[in-house]
């Protein structure tokens, strides 16, 4: 982090409106260098000097709280409790009062009006203390816009209406500020996930200290039942952890001496000894919510939209309804009162807040509820290109399958026996990174055979490998390797091909002279897989492809096996992220799922990279648009149809926002616009739009 640059967490800010004037008015101190708000996750990064008490102060007019962002907030206060909220209560007391005068002593009796004027005052005060501040400005806001439209309620005589709209007012304004808040529980909750307080033996003593505290290397003691504070390896003992609150995996997971374990997750019933290899800010829980915080913050394609069209739209309202006050009386001799209050009507109804809040609370409920159930989606803009997606495309190891390959077969055709084939391929292989490799090195170790030494090793790219055992050079690889080197015999190609057709990956070990043998391994299909595919195909995904450095054979088998509408085999890296770029040129919106680590090319390539197995690499979580928290793709169908649902409940929202407004205005014409149905219309809309977008919280998998 840069010098001089603090974060602070918000408590109290309502509204996207006034989340601009915060801004703004932070802006204006001449200490402060830059800044920048983030809505949905309710922070502020303050670049140069500022003070707690001065960044209140240039919140004041919202009651925003300002706190250091280590610090854990207080709990805000009870919704009947709030000042606010009190004062709607009284003005609506005294509403009901001004109505009963009314009606026994009539509306222009001083008491009724009294009584209505009371009720403005109290349920207004806020309100019009910055609306006239506004308006000073000139700066155009609902409250500026309310606050012109009470007063001149109260000038042409509308005492009753102008009290009405002012308690109306304040009670959407509260329900906004519930509803919102509900929308970042989700990133609340995320923060709650870990304690702040982490039992630590240093030598030989034991104590109780907060996480900062807490050092790389430390040793955490975790009791049955307790949470972890930090991330570590496991020295001592064994238990089951349930990681739902990283990965989202119900179904607690075995860890003993070795493991690696989260902050966060829960220790269920053995006692377990963790050494510390993180510190707090740097562990995957904190990650996670920086990540999502950050992807809180990101303004997607359809917000953008909104934000240019409400630039636009204000000021044109304000010349709307200046035209409908004045022009009538003016050219065609209507009344003033009757024309000034449907133009003050038409300034109530005009403002663009359903609309420019119909995005942003989608996005930022959406991103929550994917991160408490072990998706990581990294951006507005990625939840919508996952809303769209056409095409699916999968790397195969690791990701389909298991990644943990398994010798099947070892076939002789010289005087070598199974067993010095298996040794001789193991000395040779013991020296690659490949995944097939490490199936011979764990077969011949299982054997227990004797060891045989391998020297000038060197890798033949994408084919396999050579080198000197005993005083032969020896190749090992795919059956291409060979027909470079030698005729493969008639009766050697059958069972290669009898071998690939059920599904295995063959190597031939052999001289520039003679095949000697071959090894046949198979990597074992995910358990989940085929279901999985099965489901976006149900969800309407059009393609579904395997990307695969296998055999052709190999890759139909289990192409086959999975139900997938393509498979792509023999790619090296380079024709994986080739392949993806076809794709795309085909289909559109394509995207391409991998382990995150030898994938990154094609996942940079692909519209929405999606990396699985998260929680362990950070290669995933840098690399990847989306990660699965989790290592397997459970979670992927349940992705896209979030991302679908988001996709449609933004567009319903910016729909029903528009046409509101639009119908509302229209109610100008013949006069039936009043100031109570503007505000109804507007608040309304407002309302219904945070209540729709607050369905995709309870979006399940």
């Amino acid at each position: 982090m840069e010098d001089n640059q603090n974060v602070y967490r918000l408590q109290g800010l309502s509204c996207t409106s006034c989340a601009a004037k915060f801004e703004k008015n932070i802006r204006a101190i001449e200490t402060v260098e830059d800044v920048q708000l983030n809505f949905g996750a309710m922070k502020i990064t303050v670049k140069g000097d500022a003070s707690i008490e001065q960044l209140e102060k240039a919140g004041a007019f919202d009651g925003i709280k300002v706190y250091p962002e280590r610090e854990r907030l207080e709990k805000p206060e009870p919704f009947w409790k709030k000042r606010e909220n009190i004062a709607a209560m009284i003005s609506l007391v005294f509403i009901i009062a001004g109505y009963v005068s009314g009606f026994r002593m009539g509306d222009e009796s001083p008491v009724t009006i009294g009584l209505f004027a009371a009720a403005i005052l109290i349920g207004g005060f806020d309100l019009f203390k910055v609306g006239l501040q506004n308006l000073t400005k000139l700066e155009f806001d609902m409250k500026t816009l309310m606050t012109v439209a009470i007063i001149g309620a109260a000038l042409i005589g509308e005492w009753a209406e102008g009290a009405v709209v002012v308690f109306l007012f304040a009670v959407s304004e509260a329900l906004e500020a519930y509803s919102i808040n509900k929308a970042r529980q989700s990133i609340k909750a995320l923060m709650e996930v870990a304690p702040n307080r982490a039992t630590v033996r240093r030598g030989t003593e034991v104590m109780e200290i907060d996480v900062e505290d807490v050092r790389i290397g430390d040793v955490m003691l975790i009791k049955p039942g307790q949470k972890l504070a930090m991330d570590g390896e496991v020295i001592q003992g064994q238990s089951s952890i349930n990681q739902a609150a990283i990965t989202g995996e119900s179904i607690p997971v075995h860890k003993a001496i070795g493991d690696e374990v989260f902050a966060g997750t829960l220790n269920e019933e053995g006692a377990l000894e963790v050494r510390v290899t993180k510190r707090a800010e740097d562990t995957t829980i904190a990650k996670i919510i920086h990540l999502v915080e950050e992807a809180q913050a990101e303004r997607a394609p359809s917000q953008q939209f909104v934000d240019r069209f409400a630039k636009y739209y204000t000021p044109a309202i304000m010349v709307v309804a200046l035209l409908v006050a004045v022009i009538p009386p003016l050219l065609f001799g209507g009344s003033w009162s009757k024309w000034v209050y449907s133009g003050l009507a038409v300034l109530v109804v005009g403002c663009p807040c359903a609309l420019v809040i119909s995005t942003p609370v989608a996005i930022v409920t959406a991103i929550g509820n994917a991160a408490r159930k072990g998706v990581l989606i990294k951006g507005g803009i990625h939840l919508e290109e996952t809303g769209k997606l056409k095409v699916v495309a999968f790397d195969k190891t690791g990701t389909l399958t298991e990644g943990k390959p398994v010798v099947t077969d070892v076939i002789g055709f010289s005087n070598m026996d199974n067993d010095e084939i298996l040794g001789v391929s193991r000395a040779i292989e013991s020296y690659s990174q490949h995944p097939l490799a490490s199936a011979i090195v764990r077969k011949a170790e299982e054997t227990g055979l004797a060891a045989f030494t391998a020297t000038d090793f060197q890798s033949i790219t994408g084919k396999g490998a050579k080198a000197s055992v005993g005083n032969e050079t020896y190749y090992i690889g795919s059956p291409n390797l060979f027909d470079e080197i030698l005729p493969i015999p008639e009766s050697v190609s059958r069972q290669i091909k009898d071998l690939q057709k059920q599904g295995k990956t063959v190597m031939l070990l052999g001289t520039d002279r003679e095949i000697k043998g071959l090894v046949a391994v198979a990597d074992q299909v995910r358990k989940s897989s085929a279901a999985i595919i099965q489901k976006l195909h149900k969800l309407g995904i059009e393609k579904t492809v395997m990307l695969t450095g296998d055999n052709e054979a190999t890759g139909q088998a289990i192409g086959r096996q999975l139900g997938l509408s393509e498979t792509r085999a023999e790619l090296l890296p380079e024709d994986k992220l080739e392949s993806i770029r076809t794709l795309r040129g085909q289909n559109g919106n394509v995207a391409m799922v991998g382990d995150g680590v030898n994938d990154a090319p094609a996942l940079a390539a692909a519209t929405v990279g999606i990396a699985m197995g998260g929680a362990g690499t950070d290669a995933a979580l840098e690399t990847a648009d989306v990660a699965l928290m989790a290592d397997d793709l459970e979670k992927l169908p349940y992705t896209i149809a979030l991302s679908r649902k988001t996709l449609a409940i933004i567009k319903q929202n910016i729909s029903f926002a528009i046409l509101v407004k639009i119908a509302a205005l229209l109610l100008v014409v013949p006069g039936w616009l009043t100031l109570w149905l503007a505000i109804f219309a507007d608040m309304g809309a407002t309302l219904i739009v945070v209540a729709n977008s607050l369905r995709l919280l309870r979006s399940k998998e």
